[in-house]
């Protein structure tokens, strides 16, 4: 890509290695991000509703986020949980200060009857994010997990039990009475490259192209769509992606990623690491391409991104130019 026009790129994402990819993506000069986050980690904690993908979006493109960590807000406190627990409540959410004054404030929309979408844009203009974040719906909709003990909310599973328990279904109750919001179809049907982060495709993928609409939206654009691993060499770098997929009978790895974007996605970016899975992904409808898709600086986001972009944009082109 080239010269001073923008192009429009939306990105599917969940939490962390979905805020890694967005970050790159949005310091590219020549690219206007919108991100369709996950909404389905979403629950309430002491009366006050958390967003925590939306919220890790959010601070990573505003640059204010936790960097050891991943998540929260940078140079953060915790006496409000303090507090919470001298009382009894139970606090194994670590929500910081800062961020409560984010959860209080979304609460406060939301009893007034605003709509999420309308809430998380304006959070992200407040907070300068640097690209338009949108909701998939603006409905509830919430993971559950089903271990041998029963089922748990996602939360109870990611945080409180730490993915400990073996995974033996996934629901995600409210999914199929949710509602595309327009923002997210908008963004889908205008976009010059469409692309899904490297984020678990189980839990932050899944929940957003299952809101109804939304897989077939993503089918008719018009724009390639190209998707990057989260795998490398078999494993995540973050998460129980890989644990969870073979936990559910599916292949944990580059190729099970691309099993699951078969039909939606044009082209899989995956680590050198995982070129011999290459034939098979191709096999599958989808053109492999290899490339160092670790993000640990700041630098390798932009530079993963700038790739990610250059190869959407150029068969966009070519396919223009045809």
């Amino acid at each position: 890509m080239s010269g001073a026009q923008k192009h429009k790129v939306t990105l599917l994402a969940g939490g962390v290695g979905g805020a890694k990819m967005a970050e790159g993506l949005a310091a590219l000069p020549d690219v206007a991000l919108s991100v369709i986050g996950n909404v389905a980690d979403d629950d309430d904690f002491h009366g006050l509703w958390v967003s925590p993908d939306i919220d890790t979006l959010t601070y990573s493109l505003a640059d204010v986020i936790d960097r050891n960590q991943g998540w929260g807000v940078a140079d953060e406190s915790h006496r409000a949980l303090e507090t919470l627990n001298r009382l009894g409540a139970d606090t194994w959410m670590s929500l910081g200060d800062r961020d409560f004054g984010l959860h209080i404030y979304r609460t406060m929309r939301r009893l007034k009857g605003d709509r999420p979408s309308d809430i998380a844009r304006d959070v992200a203009r407040a907070f300068g994010a640097g690209a338009e974040i949108l909701l998939p719906t603006d409905n509830k909709v919430q993971t559950r997990v089903r271990t041998d003990a029963g089922w748990l909310s996602f939360q109870e599973y990611f945080v409180r039990e730490r993915c400990a328990p073996e995974v033996r279904e996934l629901a995600f109750d409210g999914l199929a009475q949710a509602r595309p919001a327009p923002e997210a179809l908008a963004a889908i049907r205008q976009a010059d490259l469409i692309v899904i982060a490297p984020s678990n495709p189980l839990v932050s993928i899944a929940p957003i192209l299952g809101v109804p609409g939304m897989s077939a939206a993503l089918r008719a654009a018009r724009a390639p769509k190209v998707a990057v691993s989260p795998f490398i060499g078999g494993k995540v770098v973050k998460g129980p992606a890989d644990r969870m997929m073979a936990a559910l009978g599916e292949r944990a790895d580059a190729a099970g990623v691309a099993a699951r974007y078969r039909g939606l996605a044009d082209t899989l970016v995956i680590d050198h690491a995982d070129a011999g899975l290459a034939g098979e992904i191709r096999a599958m409808g989808l053109a492999p391409v290899c490339s160092e898709i670790l993000m640990t600086t700041q630098e390798d986001k932009a530079r993963l991104a700038r790739e990610v972009a250059d190869l959407g944009l150029a068969r966009a082109n070519r396919e223009t130019a045809a």
